[in-house]
C-alpha cells in the first residue's frame, strides 16, 4: 500500500502543463517528486516552485523515447530518496495533424516513440523497482479521451493514446498480485500550451461546445485524479482509463 506522504513520486513531463501541476499536487500532498522532462528550463521550474513551497524535488533530464534514459530516471529517484512509490508517465506530444494518407511516416514514428514507447520505456523501469519493494506502488499513465475515440487528422495521437490503454490494461493483469496497481486517465482537452498553441479560435469554440461542461478541463482537475489514483483511497483500482473529460465521452 502506498502513502502519498513521504511517498517518492516519478513525473514524466513534469515541466509544463498537467505534469507540472500534478508534480505540485503530489509535493502539497508530502511526496519527494523527480520532476524529469527534456526541457530543462521548465523541469527545473517546476522543482524551484515546489523547493518554494516548503517540498522537496530533484530534476531528472529525460528523454522517455530512450530507454536507457526512463531507466537512469528512475535509478536518480531511488538513490535520491531510497524507493519509487508512484509514477506518472505523462510526457508527450501533440504531434502533426493530417488525414492518414498524407501522414509523414517520421511524423508518425515520433509520436509514437515519445507517447506510446515512451510510456512503455518508463512502466518497464518503474515495475522493475516496484515489484522489489514490500509496499509495491502505484503507475498512472496518461492516455486521453483520443484513447476511447477517433479525431479526424490525429491519427497517430489517437493511435498511440489507444496502445497506452492496452498497455495499461495488460500491465495491470500481470501484476494484480504483486502490489502494483496500474491505470490510466484519460483527460478531455484541457488549458495546456499544447492546445493554446495547436487550434485556432475557431477550434476551440467548438471543441469546447463538445464538452458537455462546455468548457476545457484545468491541468488541475487532472492532477486531483492522478494522485488519488495514486493513493490509497484508490487501493482496489487497477487497470481504469479513468476519464477526466467533463462529459466529453457521454455523447
Amino acid at each position: 500500500m502506498v502513502s502519498i506522504d513521504q511517498a517518492t513520486a516519478v513525473v514524466t513531463g513534469g515541466g509544463s502543463g498537467i505534469g507540472q501541476e500534478t508534480a505540485l499536487e503530489f509535493a502539497e500532498r508530502g511526496a519527494n517528486v523527480v520532476v524529469a522532462d527534456l526541457d530543462v528550463d521548465g523541469g527545473e521550474g517546476t522543482v524551484d516552485s515546489i523547493e518554494d513551497a516548503g517540498g522537496d524535488a530533484i530534476f531528472v533530464e529525460t528523454d522517455v523515447a530512450d530507454p536507457e534514459s526512463a531507466a537512469a530516471m528512475v535509478d536518480a529517484a531511488v538513490d535520491e530518496y531510497g524507493s519509487l512509490d508512484c509514477a506518472f508517465n505523462n510526457a508527450g506530444i501533440g504531434g502533426e495533424r493530417a488525414p492518414v494518407d498524407e501522414y509523414a511516416p517520421e511524423d508518425w514514428s515520433q509520436v509514437i516513440d515519445v507517447n506510446l514507447v515512451g510510456v512503455f520505456n518508463c512502466m518497464k523501469a518503474e515495475l522493475e523497482r516496484m515489484k522489489d519493494q514490500e509496499s509495491g506502488g502505484a503507475i498512472v499513465n496518461n492516455s486521453s479521451i483520443l484513447g476511447k475515440v477517433g479525431f479526424a487528422t490525429s491519427s497517430a495521437y489517437s493511435a498511440a493514446k489507444h496502445g497506452v490503454l492496452g498497455l495499461t490494461k495488460s500491465a495491470a493483469l500481470e501484476n494484480g498480485e504483486t502490489g502494483v496497481r496500474i491505470n490510466s486517465v484519460c483527460p478531455g482537452f484541457i488549458e495546456t500550451p499544447l492546445i493554446e498553441e495547436s487550434l485556432s479560435d475557431e477550434e476551440r469554440a467548438q471543441i469546447e461546445g463538445m464538452h458537455a461542461m462546455n468548457r476545457l478541463g484545468t491541468p488541475e482537475e487532472v492532477a486531483a485524479a492522478v494522485v488519488w489514483l495514486c493513493s490509497d483511497e484508490a487501493s482496489f483500482v487497477t487497470g481504469e482509463g479513468f476519464g477526466v473529460e467533463g462529459g466529453y465521452l457521454s455523447q
